[in-house]
C-alpha cells in the first residue's frame, strides 16, 4: 500500500464515520470515533466531540495508526 491508495480510499470514505486507532509510545493506546472531516495533501482530519484531530497517511503505512469504517 502506498501514500496515493491510502489518500484515495480516505477521499472516497470522507464524512463517513471512523474509528481510528493509535498505537503510541510506551504501549499507550488511544481511540478515537469520529468522521472523516477533511483532506489535505499531507494529512486528514477526523471531527470527533467538537474536536478535530489530525492523522498522516504516512502513519497508516508505517501501522502506527489502525482505520476502520463504520
Amino acid at each position: 500500500m502506498n501514500n496515493f491508495n491510502i489518500k484515495e480510499e480516505i477521499k472516497n470514505n470522507l464524512h463517513r464515520p471512523v474509528i481510528i486507532t493509535v498505537y503510541g509510545m510506551r504501549n499507550k493506546i488511544n481511540t478515537y470515533e469520529g468522521t472523516i472531516n477533511a483532506i489535505y495533501p499531507n494529512i486528514f482530519t477526523i471531527l470527533t466531540n467538537n474536536t478535530e484531530k489530525s492523522f498522516s497517511y504516512s502513519d497508516i503505512i508505517t501501522g502506527d495508526i489502525k482505520i476502520k469504517y463504520v
